[in-house]
């Protein structure tokens, strides 16, 4: 753990945030070095600046695949200095997601290292890693691309949950702007213009009614205004107001549907800017695995989003899994708890333990390099 600790703590001294892609590029470049020194073969790709870095066999086919990634969001300096307190570890992507790039590291080494005792190597892993550098943007150019190159029958995203929660299905992401006009003149004679932001009030009123009222943490669709941009000058009606509404949906939500009867439904324009879809784990048996090595876990659903979105789109059926953070990611006081980091990865590896174990069994027609049996 205090290697794990260390690593993450390097991590995070890294500023990997999207206003500062030179940093990325030094963190992957550190993790490369990282991976060169402890004797693993990888594999780089950059798409669209953006890095990304995995270690499996090298046929890129591998039965479980734990994704994690390097970027966070944006923070002050100082959170980008950790320090450990009170059985926990303080720092920028402490929880998201740095404490799960090094324990990844960790557990490859490890297990390609009792390969080798073996008389193995790398290419009979049973587990496999991809890091990736920009999750907190969406991931089109880190595990969407990379997922095109790497097969895996099962994929834990680390990044998500907690010990005692394996998240099973996150909501979808659709995204929204609406633009609302007006007529400009004096702040003094309002009667003289009209005044976007009314506008735009009375259309998000409208919106709002087409989403029921938050109440607690259940299962359904939400929106929320979280930019808006209007006005000028303290002494002017403003013209023109804008804002991006974020939106998540689940399964139940016809979106294309829904968003013709909201545009049809105020009298400012409402355009998509973006569509993401939802994460459902997909039947596999190394979620019972997983549960029957984890057995004070539960599965559950996740309000927010992850990397994990694109696992349905490449067939891969997975969970998302991970330490706790005590519900802290992107807060000033981002933290996790170490004796989580343990308990996650002492079943980790009894995880990968059954699963390494089952690959001995195949068959030896299986020339695919993957195991699709039961583990």
């Amino acid at each position: 753990m205090e290697e794990i600790l260390e690593l993450t703590k390097s991590l995070i001294r890294f500023q990997t945030v999207q206003a500062k892609p030179e940093e990325i590029q030094r963190c992957a470049a550190f993790v490369e070095n990282w991976l060169e020194d402890h004797g693993l073969f990888h594999e780089r790709m950059d798409h669209g600046g953006v890095p990304s870095l995995w270690v499996a066999p090298k046929n890129r086919r591998v039965p479980v695949l734990l994704m994690s990634h390097l970027d966070v969001v944006d923070g002050p300096d100082e959170s980008f200095e950790p320090y450990t307190a009170d059985g926990r570890l303080f720092g920028r992507g402490s929880i998201d997601d740095k404490y799960a790039v090094a324990l990844s590291l960790f557990m490859i080494y490890r297990h390609v290292e009792a390969l080798k005792k073996e008389g193995l190597d790398q290419n009979q892993a049973a587990l496999g890693i991809l890091v990736t550098g920009d999750e907190e943007t969406g991931g089109k150019n880190g595990a969407k691309k990379a997922l095109e190159r790497i097969k895996a029958d099962f994929c834990i995203a680390l990044d998500g949950g907690n010990v005692g929660e394996i998240v099973v299905k996150e909501k979808g992401i659709f995204t929204l702007k609406l633009t609302s006009k007006g007529e400009a003149a004096h702040g003094s004679r309002p009667w003289l213009g009209k005044n976007a932001i009314d506008a735009f009030i009375e259309d998000y009123d409208r919106l709002k009614s087409f989403f029921p009222e938050p109440a607690g943490d259940h299962w359904h669709r939400t929106m929320s205004c979280n930019v808006l941009h209007a006005g000028k000058a303290f002494n002017q009606i403003p013209e023109s107001a804008e804002a991006v509404l974020d939106i998540r949906y689940t399964e139940n939500d016809d979106m294309d549907a829904l968003y013709e009867e909201m545009r049809r439904s105020v009298h400012g324009d409402l355009r998509i800017l973006k569509k993401e879809p939802l994460f459902f784990s997909g039947t596999s048996p190394y979620i019972d695995l997983l549960l029957e090595i984890s057995p004070q876990s539960r599965t559950t659903f996740e309000h927010g989003a992850s990397d994990a979105r694109f696992l349905s789109e490449f067939g891969v059926p997975g969970v998302v899994w991970g330490a706790d953070g005590e519900q802290s990611a992107h807060s000033r006081k981002e933290r996790v708890l170490i004796s989580s980091i343990q308990a996650l990865h002492d079943r980790l590896e009894k995880f990968i333990k059954k699963v390494q174990d089952g690959t001995r069994r195949k068959r030896p027609s299986d020339q695919d390099g993957i195991n699709r049996s039961a583990p």
